[in-house]
């Protein structure tokens, strides 16, 4: 049988590749957007299925999850969370505190959002997978990231604890904790960077996808490091 998976940030510098791989893998994908610029970035397929939506938005969020929902021979199974930000600058006792705020908005509170909303579906069905995406900085810290740092280590201690509390309904929760992701707007951002070491979005979807599938099946609650080691 055929299955859908949601993927938050389906049309980003990430999330674009994850959604392609996903395609090509026979998955049916629903992907939320706000940016109209980005749909390109994906194109169009058959089981392609955009929704206009703001995560921020329960009713919004709901629709999204019902498209998602709406085709009884691709019942919803796997739940990837891309949304998310990266910052970088002074110490904690120069930074405002609205700095820290935004971090934790975009990437807890969404991914957080996206993932309570799913899982009464993924229980009612039987099961299912939640990806997120946290950071290796979590574990290797840098000077001025600590209000990025906090909040992708709030993602990481999120997907150990739903791993818990889920796994009698058979729902698995994974994260992955990448470098510096290769993307176009991370390049523009760090133009005089060394990009040689920077995580793949390719290997990124791909893992996500072994994960999200019945070869990841054994695993959850798991920190799982991808990074570029060419």
């Amino acid at each position: 049988m055929a299955r859908t998976v949601l993927v938050s940030g389906g049309t980003g510098g990430l999330g674009s590749a994850v959604t392609k791989h996903l395609l090509e893998s026979g998955w049916r994908v629903v992907v939320p957007w706000l940016v109209r610029e980005e749909l390109d970035r994906v194109g169009t397929h058959p089981n392609l299925h955009l929704v206009q939506a703001d995560l921020s938005n329960e009713q919004q969020l709901e629709d999204a999850l019902a498209l998602a929902m709406d085709d009884p021979d691709s019942p919803l199974f796997g739940v990837v969370n891309l949304v998310g930000g990266f910052t970088s600058g002074p110490r904690v006792h120069e930074t405002p505190m609205d700095v820290l705020d935004s971090q934790l908005d975009l990437n807890l509170r969404t991914a957080y959002a996206v993932s309570q909303a799913a899982l009464p579906h993924l229980i009612r069905r039987g099961g299912g997978s939640i990806v997120c995406i946290s950071a290796a900085a979590t574990r290797n810290p840098f000077p001025g990231g600590a209000s990025y740092i906090a909040s992708k280590a709030a993602v990481s201690a999120l997907v150990e604890t739903m791993a818990l509390e889920y796994r009698d309904d058979h729902i698995r929760v994974n994260a992955l904790l990448p470098v510096v992701i290769d993307t176009p707007a991370n390049r523009a951002a760090m133009p005089d960077a060394d990009t040689s070491r920077w995580s793949q979005p390719a290997d990124l979807a791909k893992v996500i996808e072994f994960l999200i599938s019945d070869a990841g099946a054994p695993i959850t609650g798991a920190l799982i490091p991808v990074t570029n080691m060419n």
